[in-house]
């Protein structure tokens, strides 16, 4: 099973070679690794080089871009042009962070999921983080979510959902889209992936919006936002994130901005999420 990973990457000098270090030592090695150097000031794009020279599968792409860490777009922009370089020979497609540690078995595992259920449209890991000297779950989201840090693709799905989205929002949307396709979704929680850099660590002020906007562009509509933003808000144990959240929403509702997702796509979305709504006062 031949896998294809790309990593936008930038100023993650202190990262990317741990990075590349455990995918190297995979019991299943990738056929294809690109790390998108997006307008890195460090040593990023040495520390790529030493590996590329070492390893053929191993590629640097530089990329000029902004230096803003907007979540969302950048990092997807990036994602794209490092698809762009690649040839359609793979079976999986991975967008990687460039800051994860990855367990030597992550690639055999994922090949055997796939392998194994040819409805699987992705599959990943758990992200954990270092607190105090041990590594706990990083839980900011649900079980069954598939976190951005570490997404892996069949290429059926990630072509039938029009693989990634430009817009924060984009690791919700794509398996929202793989499940009205009739994809399913695995994660494995005996794959415990180290994430070096604690999610959102480096977004800016710009970015507080965007989450709002998001649930905006997916047509989740009124309720659900309010929902979703109080329970993210709540996880991040901010109050001030849940009032940005929902300006996001109205802002993106004023200006019209373009969906992401079709009308029937979107009552897909909005009944899914009722379910899991609806299931969970049930409990």
């Amino acid at each position: 099973m031949n896998f294809y990973i790309i990593i936008p990457a930038h100023n993650e000098e202190d990262y990317i070679g741990k990075t590349l270090d455990s995918l190297v030592k995979q019991t299943l090695l990738p056929k294809k690794v690109v790390v998108v150097n997006d307008h890195s000031s460090d040593n990023t794009q040495s520390i790529v080089e030493d590996y590329s020279s070492k390893h053929p599968w191993i590629s640097l792409l530089n990329s000029k871009s902004s230096d803003k860490h907007l979540p969302g777009s950048k990092i997807i922009s990036a994602f794209n042009k490092g698809l762009a370089s690649l040839n359609d020979d793979y079976d999986i497609i991975c967008k990687f962070d460039a800051d994860l540690i990855f367990p030597e078995n992550y690639l055999e595992q994922l090949a055997n999921h796939f392998n194994s259920n040819k409805n699987l449209g992705m599959a990943s890991g758990f992200c954990y983080i270092e607190k105090q000297n041990k590594w706990i779950l990083e839980n900011l989201t649900n079980k069954d979510h598939i976190r951005g840090a570490l997404k892996a693709y069949k290429k059926d799905c990630f072509k039938q959902i029009g693989q990634l989205k430009p817009s924060m929002g984009w690791d919700t949307v794509d398996e929202l889209l793989a499940k009205y396709n009739g994809w399913e979704i695995l994660t494995d929680e005996t794959l415990h992936v180290k994430h070096l850099k604690p999610t959102g660590q480096s977004y800016n002020k710009a970015s507080k919006y965007l989450q709002g906007e998001a649930m905006y562009k997916m047509r989740y509509g009124l309720w659900i936002t309010l929902i979703s933003a109080l329970k993210l808000a709540s996880k991040k144990g901010s109050f001030k994130l849940f009032k940005d959240y929902m300006s996001g929403y109205f802002r993106a509702k004023t200006n019209k901005l373009e969906f992401l997702v079709s009308n029937e796509e979107g009552q897909f979305i909005r009944n899914l999420r009722w379910d899991g709504i609806k299931e969970k006062f049930l409990k």
